[in-house]
């Protein structure tokens, strides 16, 4: 999905003036949560997607993509309403920090017409290709360590949807629908690209769906065998082949023509100084696609390929245990810290150990760099094996498949998939001892929270006391477990120590 700041009038009283007008609420979402704005952003060619305006989420305070699919038909729409509700359920289950997320959706049918609107993550920093020219502009060269952060995130992302089952394949992947943001996240956008072709027919969508291949400045990044029966996911490697190339020489001259040429990719390869650096692209963009690597081979290339740190082992380690820890932890444990005293030590037979003290380490440092793990920024993917993502089926069929795809019930049942990241539970016995009031909160990824409470009695048991507020909790079944273990724990303990003071319970 390519989108782009639009550009504003000059001088303070027109940009006044504009940004009141489009900022004006247009239309809310029936929750309420999504507030919908006149101002547009350019959404690329995602077929079928007829307008994209800013919206504002009311519940996070952020910007986010308001998108509409207009069906004129409403008997086309009709016929493919199950098709389209399973695809953007679908759509919903793919999650990974490198991918631009997909928030909501909703239809909206009305006398004349029916629409879809779904919302999406706003990258508000540009695309790469924006990046790119100013990076140029300012006649700097790239960084290679920033490219191949880049590279890896970019990998990490598709490897993730080829290795889902069944393979995800993006078939739209360019310099422009890859978007990186301030602090060097590169997120990956348009992943719905090919379901939509599938999906929304011209025939069937209001007005015109426009094919990527219209953009002649693009037709470079489509590997030769794009659009075959027999095109697979190393269309995409072909693609990133290119985004690489791109990336490391900032631009692939046109010489003036509107698309690049094929002897202007080779120059560009050739310019490149580093020769495993050369040899890295020049694998991605063979003719013969078999002869491409995969994504997850590409990451053990030795170009990318790193033996990680101690300190991003145990900052994953962390993170991925976040629910398991009190708020703020690592500002807590650093402030005890003696700084003088000594972290780690290399010792040498030969010569003299080198000491770390806790001083050597800036806590805002170590906050800093938790964050950008935390955001995506320094996968692990390195080290991870091909393993594979169960996804529903029609997130890769083709449009011949899809229509042979019966839905067994008429409305798709909404699953929790938020992760619980951190949990607290408080128990207060009343006066006379005969009862104890639990409150329990759980911390979500999304940063919606929930809290519950109930009175216990001295009869309930702690597992089933756990597991009867663990269902109505409505949280997903991987945390569940070890949510209710965490409140059996916590129930036993206070009542081990209600009996240890002497008290009744």
């Amino acid at each position: 999905m390519t989108m782009s700041v639009p550009e504003r009038k000059s001088g303070s009283e027109g940009k006044e003036e504009e940004s009141e007008d489009e900022s004006e609420i247009l239309e809310e979402s029936p929750c309420g949560r999504w507030q919908k704005r006149k101002e547009q952003v350019s959404q690329g060619n995602v077929p079928g997607v007829e307008s994209a305006s800013l919206a504002m989420d009311t519940e996070e305070g952020v910007e986010v993509v308001w998108n509409e699919v207009l069906f004129s038909d409403k008997k086309v729409f009709k016929a493919q309403e199950e098709k389209i509700k399973e695809m953007f359920e679908n759509l919903m289950q793919v999650e990974h920090p490198n991918i631009v997320k997909f928030h909501k959706y909703w239809l909206d049918m009305k006398e004349s017409q029916a629409r879809v609107i779904f919302i999406t993550e706003y990258m508000s920093s540009g695309s790469l290709k924006q990046f790119l020219k100013k990076t140029k502009k300012n006649h700097k060269t790239m960084n290679v360590k920033a490219w191949k952060r880049w590279c890896t995130q970019i990998l990490s992302a598709l490897s993730y949807l080829h290795s889902c089952d069944p393979p995800i394949i993006h078939g739209n992947l360019t310099c422009d629908t890859i978007f990186i943001q301030h602090n060097g996240l590169i997120k990956i956008g348009s992943v719905w690209h090919r379901l939509f072709v599938n999906v929304f027919p011209d025939a069937s969508v209001h007005g015109k769906a426009r094919q990527h291949r219209d953009e002649q400045r693009n037709l470079h990044f489509f590997a030769p065998e794009y659009g075959s029966d027999e095109d697979d996911y190393a269309i995409d490697i072909f693609s990133f082949g290119i985004c690489a190339l791109e990336m490391a020489v900032l631009e692939i001259q046109a010489n003036g023509d509107i698309a690049v040429s094929k002897e202007a990719i080779i120059t560009a390869g050739q310019s490149l100084e580093d020769p495993p650096m050369r040899e890295f692209t020049q694998s991605c963009l063979r003719h013969e696609a078999k002869l491409r690597p995969t994504a997850h081979d590409l990451l053990f290339h030795r170009v990318l390929f790193e033996v990680h740190s101690l300190k991003l082992l145990a900052a994953h380690c962390l993170i991925n245990n976040q629910y398991l820890l009190p708020e703020n932890c690592v500002e807590e444990k650093t402030k005890s810290f003696d700084p003088n005293a000594v972290m780690a030590e290399i010792k040498h037979e030969d010569r003299q150990g080198v000491q770390l003290k806790y001083s050597h380490v800036s806590p805002l440092e170590l906050d800093k760099f938790l964050e950008d793990v935390k955001n995506g920024i320094y996968p692990l993917m390195n080290f991870a094996s091909s393993r594979l993502h169960p996804v529903p089926r029609a997130l890769s069929l083709s449009q011949e498949q899809v229509e042979m795809v019966k839905t067994p019930t008429p409305e798709p049942q909404e699953t929790e998939t938020r992760k619980v990241v951190q949990m607290h539970c408080n128990l207060e016995s009343n006066e006379e001892g005969t009862k104890t009031h639990l409150s329990l909160f759980l911390k979500m990824d999304d940063k919606l929270h929930r809290q519950l409470s109930c009175d216990i009695l001295p009869t309930d048991t702690s597992k089933d006391l756990a597991s009867e507020l663990v269902h109505y909790a409505f949280i997903n079944e991987e945390d569940s477990e070890k949510v209710a273990a965490f409140l059996e724990d916590a129930i036993s303990r206070h009542r081990v120590k209600a009996l240890a003071s002497g008290s009744t319970q």
